[in-house]
């Protein structure tokens, strides 16, 4: 069986140790850079690789870009062939932040290619909850060769959201959490606020009490609701980095309402060029 949008804790299990499995660990901090590594090598799920936000996950900041740029897809390709991962793996990502940082890696991965990747179900606090063994120190994998198949539709770039955004069928919904959105608190960016006609829908609204992922049906629910009759296709998800906004987009997925693009740079791109409007409220 192929996983690619959830996975059980039961269902890893039974793949621990078959070939061409790339368990990757994605936990990170956002206000402690090195935690999440370091929280890896005390204890991870056994065969786990590990994943930085940071290094592997984005490229390097730029004097326009937000927070998280995405990288190159051929630089992309050639660090996931580090991790291990190839055209023909089964990857399953998990972190302990609601699914949020292996969403990015879930995204990213289909972005370039790949649909056989899904994220742990409930995170590492479900794996360990239900027994799940841990292990300390660092998975060195053999190096894979993986070529990438760029989606060039899945991704929108500022401009092209700022031409979007003059066409009443897009629907921009920012993933951040409600006092973000308003711009009554901003704990990380240098503006508070929101790009002018976009909806909140926090990523945690997502989940249950015990941060999994709410049935397939509820989730549909929820978002035609946000959808208000329009097509999934005309959802751009955002964020405050370009991270969080696809916990989104794989709930859309799992409601079987697929075709929704990212807006990578999200917030923090947008608040780089002053001639951009913000909202607040």
């Amino acid at each position: 069986m192929v996983f690619k949008t959830l996975i059980g804790v039961e269902s890893l299990r039974e793949l621990l140790g078959k070939p061409r499995l790339a368990v990757i660990d994605c936990r990170f901090d956002l206000m402690k850079p090195n935690a999440g590594r370091q929280a890896y090598l005390t204890a991870h799920i056994p065969g786990a690789r590990y994943a930085d936000l940071n290094r592997d996950l984005s490229a390097s900041i730029g004097s326009s870009t937000g927070r998280h740029p995405l990288p190159a897809p051929d630089a992309f390709a050639a660090t996931i062939g580090t991790l291990g991962i190839g055209n023909r793996s089964q990857v399953v990502a998990y972190d302990d932040a609601n699914g949020s940082m292996a969403a990015r890696l879930w995204w990213m991965l289909r972005w370039v290619g790949h649909d056989a990747v899904a994220v742990l179900d409930g995170g590492l606090k479900a794996w360990i909850s239900s027994g799940g063994a841990l292990e300390p120190g660092e998975t060195a994998p053999a190096a894979e060769h993986f070529t990438p198949h760029v989606d060039s539709h899945a991704a929108l770039s500022a401009a092209e959201l700022e031409q979007g955004l003059r066409d009443s069928k897009l629907k921009l919904v920012d993933a951040r959490a409600a006092e973000r959105f308003a711009g009554l608190v901003e704990p990380i960016d240098s503006v508070a606020g929101h790009i002018p006609g976009a909806v909140n829908h926090p990523f945690t609204a997502n989940l249950d009490a015990d941060n999994r992922f709410l049935p397939a049906a509820e989730l549909k629910r929820r978002w035609q609701e946000r959808l208000a009759g329009g097509d999934a296709k005309d959802l751009v998800a955002m964020c405050g980095s370009g991270v969080t906004a696809c916990h989104n987009l794989l709930s859309l997925e799992v409601a079987g309402l697929p075709g929704a693009k990212l807006y990578a740079g999200s917030w923090s791109e947008w608040i780089r060029d002053p001639r951009r409007p913000i909202a607040r409220g």
